[in-house]
């Protein structure tokens, strides 16, 4: 008691500070300190995401410059994967979904289309059931083409794998499986097949 006396008649006299306005200050330091060193701690755990994801894009975008390995089940369950990709053939996949308005519309342009077509590889791919991917294939009549081949990303993969994430979304590989183009949202088969240079 007598020491807190003394401390506090020492700094109301030569201080000229009210003792429970220094215990303010005091604390009001101690916030600030929490308050920098959380805002610190935030900033550095953006910085670390930001460079992280821009790291992963880099990544994902070297990697899908060739055709990256995949393994999907077409609408016979029987597993696809590269080998079942023709040689010095153009590969055309075509993320979609049976009940996306633009991806129907894509799916008719196609069929509407198909001898065009006729030297490349079409690669459909859905993460939805078989029964609704086969019934999409017979309504556009395009399971009748052998060139043409729809598949089920039971583990929705597709999407991570060749960095997509709209739908349609159509990736292009040349005959050497290299990558042409990512194309986001639907497109008309007279700009794809311009951008394919088929004529």
């Amino acid at each position: 008691m007598e020491t807190d006396f003394a401390w506090n008649f020492f700094n109301a006299l030569f201080c000229n500070i009210d003792p429970s306005k220094q215990k303010k200050t005091i604390m009001n330091r101690h916030l600030k300190t929490i308050l920098l060193v959380l805002f610190i701690g935030i900033i550095s755990f953006l910085s670390y995401q930001i460079i992280n994801k821009v790291s992963h894009k880099k990544e994902v975008a070297q990697k899908i410059k060739t055709i990256p390995l995949f393994s999907y089940q077409d609408i016979n369950g029987k597993t696809f994967t590269n080998e079942n990709l023709k040689k010095a053939t153009p590969i055309i996949f075509i993320y979609f979904n049976t009940e996306c308005e633009y991806c129907n519309e894509e799916a008719s342009m196609i069929q509407k289309n198909m001898p065009k077509f006729k030297d490349y590889q079409l690669i459909f791919i859905s993460f939805e059931k078989r029964e609704q991917i086969e019934s999409f294939s017979k309504y556009y009549k395009l399971n009748l083409y052998n060139n043409v081949h729809f598949l089920q990303d039971s583990k929705v993969t597709f999407a991570t794998t060749f960095d997509v994430n709209s739908l349609p979304c159509i990736v292009l590989y040349d005959k050497n499986q290299k990558l042409t183009e990512k194309i986001r949202g639907q497109i008309k088969p007279v700009i794809l097949i311009k951008k394919l240079n088929i004529q």
